[in-house]
């Protein structure tokens, strides 16, 4: 089999297909994996020890991606295709009829992608429930403060509605604080600001098929790796963790889920990672969803839980 991986300049990517490669498994023997990537300084499409070959790509949203993505179907005759970048994943859910033949993915519906990438989005939706934290939508272009710490109180946590590795993202505690923050972050066009939670920060991993769930995995982040260089100490990728035996979670994550497909009309497909908070009670509060694998998928796979090779089995 070969498949296609993309996004191959995060570590995520390389993360995943190390735990294939690790796994041991006989079914998975003989697979060879094609990355590609929009930059041509991505470290995956020149690691031969994971990747059989790299191509260099447009960017998901350029009018040549497609036409790119089918010379390397040609060329390399891939049938399966794991995506990883979250914008990417929405344009494959939505576009996957402009590839010249049938390729397996395991993907969400376009409809349910686009709300959970959303994190305004995703909280509204889930704001008839106890699932997620006070929040409010901030304009950088037209906000009040007052407003905001009316809402989800004096000290809170910013960051913008779309993005990753906590993109926009500062503990405020003053106007002041969220004045020069937004004007720091002049690109981003729109930010949520939801009530600080002082606890644990958990993940949990739910990897479904036509809406059933076929495998679950709790961890901690403890640390994230260059914290220090980020003012929220939040970079993304983390450096220490640890795996969790958390039936709790699991079935709060489940819940959520349920509770968000149900209101979209669509069932759970795909692979979900589920962020958490828990407030000051201890209670996990969803914080965001991503439709993705996450970076740590070859230290879960370690310990036993190896949801990349699940996923292509």
């Amino acid at each position: 089999m070969i498949v296609l991986v993309t996004g191959v300049g995060v570590p995520t990517a390389r993360s995943f297909v190390r735990a294939v490669r690790n796994s041991g498994r006989s079914s998975l023997q003989g697979f060879r994996f094609i990355g590609v990537d929009c930059n041509q300084l991505s470290y995956g499409l020149y690691d031969r020890s994971l990747f059989d070959a790299g191509y260099l790509v447009p960017r998901a949203d350029h009018q040549d991606y497609w036409a790119q993505i089918n010379r390397i179907i040609e060329a390399e005759n891939f049938s399966m295709a794991v995506v990883l970048p979250e914008q990417e994943v929405l344009v494959w859910a939505e576009n996957k009829d402009k590839l010249i033949r049938k390729v397996i993915t395991h993907l969400p519906e376009p409809a349910l992608a686009s709300a959970l990438i959303d994190k305004y989005r995703l909280h509204v939706e889930l704001s008839h429930s106890d699932l997620v934290p006070a929040f409010i939508q901030v304009d950088p272009q037209n906000y009040d403060y007052q407003k905001i710490v009316e809402k989800v109180g004096e000290n809170f946590w910013i960051r913008g509605t779309v993005g990753s590795s906590g993109f926009g993202s500062l503990q405020i505690g003053s106007s002041t604080v969220l004045d020069n923050w937004i004007a720091i972050n002049s690109t981003i066009e729109q930010f949520i600001a939801t009530e600080f939670l002082p606890g644990r920060n958990l993940a949990c991993k739910l990897l479904y098929f036509d809406g059933q769930m076929k495998r679950s995995v709790c961890a901690e982040r403890v640390h994230y790796i260059m914290a220090k260089v980020a003012p929220s100490g939040i970079t993304g990728n983390t450096s220490f963790g640890r795996m969790l035996n958390f039936p709790e979670l699991v079935e709060i994550a489940e819940d959520t889920m349920g509770s968000i497909t149900a209101k979209i009309g669509v069932k759970p497909h795909g692979i979900f990672t589920l962020d958490f908070k828990e407030d000051q009670t201890g209670r996990p509060k969803l914080t965001e969803i991503n439709v993705r694998h996450v970076a740590f998928n070859s230290s879960l796979a370690a310990g036993g839980a190896n949801l990349p090779a699940d996923t292509l089995e």
